[in-house]
This record gives C-alpha cells, structure tokens and sequence, in this order.
C-alpha cells in the first residue's frame, strides 16, 4: 500500500477549545453545541460540522471522478452533508450521516449510477461504511430519490 496523502491537525481543550493543522492553515475556535450542554460561542465551529465538511468534499470528488471515468456531464454537482450525533441502543455516541447530491445536467437514472459508483469510492464512505448509517438523496434537474 503506498500513502498518497497524509494530514495532520491537532486538537487542543477539545470539543471547547481549538484545532490546528500542522501548516496553521486549519486553525479554528471550536465549541460544545448547546443541544449537548455547552455554551455554543459565536464564530466557533463543532467536530460535527467539520466532519460534515470534509464528508461532502471528499463525496463530491468521488462522484466528480466517477462521472468523469464515465464521460458523463452532470454539470457542476452540489453536494450537502448533514450529520447527527446521538445516543445508539448501547449508550455510546454515533453518528448518522444524510448525504444531498445534486447532478444537474444528469438523468436522474445516470445521477443515480454514479454517485451509487461514487459511494463505493469515496474514503469517507468506506471509511464509516457498516459503522455509520448513511442515506444518500440523488437529485438532476430530471427527479429525485434516495438510496441506502
């Protein structure tokens, strides 16, 4: 296996204190939501937020190549990334992630076939894959549905 990027960032006072990439370009306030007994600061993000971040660009590079590998058009894609955390059966914190993808100049049927492809690609998806449901809504300008 040959590494083809590595990043690092640190954490400091966790979810209330700050995080910073090792080149100081990541360098963010973060803060405990409200919803989980923290004072949620202004102008402060959450790990959840983040993880939505890099969730959606990563996806969204994934359905890029995948459209691309098939010479399809779909247009400049959108996608949105919602992410829940609660308390599963056990007691311990999960995530739930709700993955928006829009292909605009696709069928709805193509739309559907690549981002599928896409989320067999993507790091993220594989990453969390049978640890973390995903739902994943496909939208073109043609209709919409979702997928499991």
């Amino acid at each position: 296996m040959s590494i083809m990027h590595s990043a690092q960032a640190k954490s400091i006072g966790g979810r209330d204190g700050r995080i910073e990439s090792d080149n100081k370009v990541l360098n963010l306030e973060l803060t405990m939501p409200r919803t989980l007994g923290g004072r949620n600061r202004e102008g402060a993000t959450n790990p959840e937020q983040l993880f939505a971040a890099g969730y959606a660009a990563c996806f969204g590079n994934a359905v890029i190549h995948t459209a691309r590998q098939a010479k399809a058009n779909v247009g400049e894609i959108v996608i949105n990334a919602e992410v829940d955390l609660f308390m599963d059966a056990q007691q311990l914190p999960t995530l739930v992630v709700r993955l928006y993808a829009h292909l605009p100049g696709a069928t709805q049927e193509q739309a559907e076939d690549i981002v599928a492809k896409a989320h067999q690609a993507c790091p993220y998806s594989r990453a969390i894959r049978g640890n973390a449901e995903v739902t994943i809504t496909v939208t073109s300008d043609a209709g919409a549905s979702s997928q499991d």
